[in-house]
């Protein structure tokens, strides 16, 4: 059941929190947006409101699969160390037994999730003025290896033509086409430690919390009690995974229009150097905003699943 409730949660949870999830890659990836609001307005002004809504179908299709998996891999964990620690799978797990149940959904989280992140980041952060950019850069090129007389091969790109990826599938097909399978997997070292370790936080901290709120003689929250535990324990979360966000995001969105990073440690030297510190923390304040919802969302449903499922098999 808790395959079926993470799915139904996870999709709800994206379906509020995509337009702002597409603000913060971008103000991650394209360093001349000076703020939220001026990447919100920029967005709108050139792009209207489907600008937000880049690269959706995808998660939306996958999300079921992946938040079911991350769900259903934390309970199984979780009920495997149960037995072999207590003897019980009802016994109460401690708070090392939910964190390393918690480390190991973000571990299996990876392989779904990376060409998916892979192709959001790359929708997100294509706008039409990168499609006339990297027209501008092989015309420059061709014209520069013209004046050298050198054997010219024809443009690959045309004037007026449409941004590279014209859909989430044909992303990923041109991705490997281009950069091979290594390409769909691109910045999954960062991902692997955003996941694991914003994860384990996620599930201790929302465990620790529920325990705080539940009324005196009672296991579990009411409504509210789960509201506000799945949005700050989404706040946390994010307030851990962030540094790694930033990373991976431009690992990701490194290759269109030429490769910059060499790797995960080159890709945080390089913008730690040119950026500052700070750099690590870009989105922070939006993660948080928009973990809050987002989160509220999808403990409230999975909890409202669980039980539900639960009465009916009674």
């Amino acid at each position: 059941m808790d395959f079926v409730a993470g799915a139904i949660g996870g999709i709800c949870g994206v379906a509020v929190g995509y337009p702002l999830d597409t603000v913060k890659v971008r103000i991650q990836t394209e360093p001349n947006y000076s703020g939220i609001w001026n990447c919100v307005r920029d967005t709108y002004r050139r792009e209207r409101v489907w600008g937000f809504y880049r690269g959706l179908s995808l998660p939306v299709c996958t999300v079921s699969l992946v938040s079911s998996v991350s769900f259903g891999t934390y309970h199984h964990c979780l009920v495997r160390m149960c037995r072999l620690r207590y003897g019980s799978a009802d016994a109460k797990p401690a708070r090392t037994d939910i964190t390393l149940s918690g480390f190991a959904s973000g571990l299996v989280r990876v392989i779904l999730t990376s060409p998916t992140e892979v192709a959001k980041v790359r929708l997100q952060t294509q706008t039409q003025a990168q499609a006339q950019a990297q027209v501008r850069a092989q015309l420059q090129a061709q014209a520069q290896c013209w004046r050298s007389s050198a054997s010219c091969p024809a443009l690959p790109v045309t004037l007026g033509s449409g941004p590279k990826y014209r859909g989430p599938l044909h992303c990923l097909a041109t991705v490997a086409r281009e950069e091979g399978l290594r390409g769909l997997y691109k910045g999954s070292s960062a991902l692997l430690l955003r996941d694991s370790f914003s994860f384990a936080t996620y599930f201790l901290s929302y465990s620790i919390l529920c325990e705080w709120l539940a009324p005196t003689g009672r296991s579990q929250p009411d409504v509210l009690g789960v509201l506000m535990a799945g949005g700050c324990a989404g706040v946390l979360a994010w307030a851990v995974a962030t540094p790694m966000d930033v990373i991976k995001s431009r690992l990701q969105a490194d290759g269109q229009g030429g490769q910059r990073f060499r790797g995960l440690l080159h890709c945080l030297v390089a913008s730690v150097r040119e950026e500052g510190p700070r750099v690590l923390f870009k989105g922070l304040a939006l993660n948080c905003c928009r973990a809050f919802p987002v989160n509220m969302v999808v403990f409230v449903t999975y909890e409202a699943v669980l039980r539900l499922t639960g009465t009916l098999l009674k």
